[in-house]
């Protein structure tokens, strides 16, 4: 693959997937509107790697307190670390079942530019609705097992290419009640199991199918995703501990309209 096309892609993927402006959907749009050829789903999910990498250093300290709490639960004690672990999971396990049940499906049919201009509109105004009705005052050290899993019903939204994993999971925990900075530290954090299984999944792929510039493509691709990714981490959670969702959700619109333009003008 053309080294710029996977540094432009790795640029993209690695502002965009934290962010609530859908990842997929830019990793899908890019290529058509450069006339390049699609990817393809090993080159997205090295992608995601470099991404779950960055979210993995950036909030080390809590990875580290989910490490110490699978230590605790195999001695039987429930902790801090314990109940952040169980959370994680809990938010993960739908969609993991979902993704397991219909993936050659999405793969197939559900990567289209006009589906991702409507999914982009209608989540990006509940995006809004969910950052001005939310209440803003929940923590997440205060989350319990059925927000988690609430939480964790509303990412499996994000199979669909224009939801965006993390705006689908930032708005339902506005909605319940969740400060916005909680809100996506949350949504980071569930990031990392299916982001890891993934990637587990295509590594094995490309090591026993032997082909050497797509092991290095994957590679690269997954370096410039991790700069790209922590850089944007840091400028998402600093504007969240001040400002509202507001520019995200208007950059939202205006993409979703634009390719609406684009594909029937």
């Amino acid at each position: 693959m053309d080294l710029l096309q996977l540094v432009v892609l790795a640029l993209v993927q690695g502002i965009t997937e934290f962010l609530p402006i859908s990842s997929s959907a830019h990793l899908i749009l890019i290529p058509a509107l450069f006339g390049w050829s699609d990817q393809g789903m090993l080159i997205d999910v090295a992608l995601h790697v470099g991404t779950l990498a960055a979210v993995a250093g950036y909030f080390w300290r809590e990875c580290l307190r989910m490490g110490e709490g699978s230590v605790s639960l195999l001695r039987g004690r429930y902790d801090g670390g314990a109940k952040l672990l169980l959370l994680v999971i809990i938010g993960t396990l739908p969609v993991v079942v979902v993704g397991v049940a219909f993936q050659e499906a999405i793969a197939i049919h559900l990567r289209s530019a006009g589906l991702i201009a409507v999914t982009t509109i209608a989540f990006g105004l509940l995006l809004y609705l969910a950052d001005r009705s939310g209440r803003r005052t929940e923590i997440m050290e205060a989350m319990t097992w059925r927000h988690a899993l609430l939480i964790g019903l509303a990412q499996c939204l994000a199979l669909i290419p224009g939801t965006s994993r993390a705006g689908i999971t930032m708005t339902a925990a506005l909605f319940l009640g969740y400060q916005r900075a909680e809100a996506a530290r949350f949504s980071l954090l569930l990031s990392i199991p299916t982001t890891a299984a993934a990637g587990c999944l295509i590594g094995l792929q490309l090591w026993k199918g032997g082909d050497l510039a797509l092991q290095t493509d994957a590679l690269l691709a997954a370096g410039f995703a991790f700069i790209a990714a922590w850089l944007a981490i840091g400028g998402m959670m600093a504007w969240l501990r001040r400002a509202s969702f507001t520019p995200f959700v208007f950059y939202r619109l205006f993409l979703g309209v634009s390719l609406l333009v684009w594909l029937y003008l």
